[in-house]
């Protein structure tokens, strides 16, 4: 069974902060896909909870994901981050178990 890896990146609800979902949607993860050439990416926007956004990478495996984050325009991408939020995200990696049906 192939192994599939998501990367999450939560940006807990902080007062004070400012998050511009419009630019992170439009902008900031069209450059992040561009970039990393991910299998897929999933916004979220937080309407309860601990987190204001979060977006959900996923990779083929931990050396794709791995061989992403190497790529010399990562460094845009973390550049990037202070155009859309004052929050410090969260980074989560999980290997995906099970999923799907119901």
């Amino acid at each position: 069974m192939r192994t599939v890896i998501r990367m999450s990146v939560l940006y807990p609800t902080t007062e004070g902060a400012s998050f511009d979902h419009d630019y992170y949607r439009d902008s900031h993860v069209p450059l992040c896909v561009r970039t990393w050439d991910p299998v897929s990416a999933e916004i979220d926007r937080g309407m309860a909870g601990p987190y204001v956004a979060a977006v959900h990478f996923t990779f083929a495996s931990t050396e794709a994901m791995e061989a992403a984050m190497g790529l010399p325009g990562t460094g845009d991408v973390l550049a990037d981050v202070a155009n859309y939020t004052s929050i410090q995200p969260i980074i989560q990696t999980s290997e995906i178990v099970g999923g799907g049906g119901g």
